[in-house]
């Protein structure tokens, strides 16, 4: 399949997304190619830090081969994987390495991983010397399809997700679908929960494919995968152009199912559920809020379980992670919708269209807790 390009046009800031299969050898031309669009100067002998973790190392030896054949000087700094590892302690450790590399404002950062190396790198990159350029390259359909995309970038507090950040964009996203190869299952089913999010925020027809699709996806078919990618990578461009810092509300549309997903992985322990799987959960207690609120016909939410669970997601929490309500509504009140701490919520209006909605009574939103489990 030949390689495809999108733009997320953001001025100055602008980058576009290359998405391929076995075309790593494109990468040095593209970041050529990106640093002139960027008015970024080039140098003779470029310096890098590629990050990565210790499951997807052999991808970063790729990266750093290929970029050594176009003469770039790489150091590559490995990380444990896993959510534990955004945290402030191991974001000390990569402005450690930058240090002893005697980074300058011309040394690029290649996150190399998933999201949790993205936005760890990402918000190294945003805040050493006050903004160094960085290149995703993201090695999980999760990373492909949502952190990768948009600048945000950030670490977790043991309160909560994503409590420290910055919007700090790309270079350029470069998707090499071909390393996906080596993902497990369910990581790539992880994935898969921010692909429904996005029929159902904003794409009718999309999440229509997908259940037309469902027998393809299991089988990892590479066709329909690519589509579904370059199409998700098209929906949060499209967002992301219109409120880069979410200052409309626009963005927050992304977040459908994250107020429950997030406080569901601070408090069941971060590596009990995968992000997707907490996000797929979420989804479905939003949907649920939405139809006690009168907001939307049971259809949709059935709609949304079916897929799910065709798909190998779960649709409740495992017997061993059931936190108490009270405690999940304390840790919701720390999310960035809420306001005075007061909650808010992304919720369907119908399939393809969410909105914020405030003034939600608590006592809803514990019922709704209470039929996850």
């Amino acid at each position: 399949m030949p390689a495809t390009s999108l733009n997320v046009s953001l001025g100055d800031r602008s980058y576009h997304i290359h998405i391929t299969t076995d075309g790593i050898d494109a990468l040095p031309g593209l970041i050529s190619d990106w640093l002139t669009t960027r008015l970024y100067w080039h140098q003779s002998t470029p310096k890098g830090l590629i990050i990565t973790d210790d499951n997807v190392s052999d991808h970063a030896l790729r990266v750093q081969n290929v970029l050594a054949a176009d003469k770039w000087s790489t150091t590559i700094l490995t990380l444990p994987a896993g959510e534990q590892t955004k945290s402030l302690a191991h974001l000390a450790s990569i402005y450690t390495q930058l240090t002893q590399m005697q980074a300058d404002r011309k040394t690029m950062v290649f996150a190399v991983g998933g999201g949790v190396i993205g936005d760890l790198a990402g918000f190294a990159a945003a805040t050493y010397a006050r903004g160094l350029p960085f290149v995703q390259i993201p090695t999980t359909l999760l990373s492909n399809v949502d952190s990768s995309v948009g600048g945000k970038t950030g670490i977790n507090l043991p309160e909560g997700k994503n409590l420290v950040g910055a919007f700090h964009q790309p270079l350029g996203v470069f998707i090499d679908t071909s390393f996906m190869e080596t993902l497990p299952d369910r990581e790539f089913r992880s994935g898969l929960a921010e692909i429904v999010k996005y029929g159902v925020i904003m794409d009718a027809k999309f999440f229509a494919y997908q259940e037309r699709n469902i027998e393809a996806i299991n089988r990892r078919d590479a066709a329909v995968i690519r589509e579904m990618i370059q199409r998700s990578c098209q929906c949060k461009a499209e967002v992301v152009e219109q409120d880069e810092f979410e200052r409309s509300g626009l963005r927050a549309i992304l977040n459908y199912g994250h107020t429950f997903a997030h406080a569901y992985e601070a408090l069941c322990g971060y590596g009990l559920l995968l992000h997707g799987e907490a996000v797929a959960i979420g989804m479905l207690d939003a949907s649920r809020l939405a139809e006690k609120l009168k907001r939307i016909p049971a259809d949709v939410t059935k709609r949304q379980r079916d897929l799910l669970t065709a798909i190998g997601l779960p649709t409740i929490l495992p017997s061993n992670g059931r936190p108490d309500p009270q405690k999940m509504i304390d840790v919701m009140r720390l999310d960035k919708k809420s306001v005075a701490g007061k909650l808010r919520f992304i919720l369907p209006s119908k399939l393809g269209h969410v909105e914020l909605v405030k003034d939600i009574p608590e006592q809803l939103v514990v019922e709704t807790l209470n039929e996850s489990c």
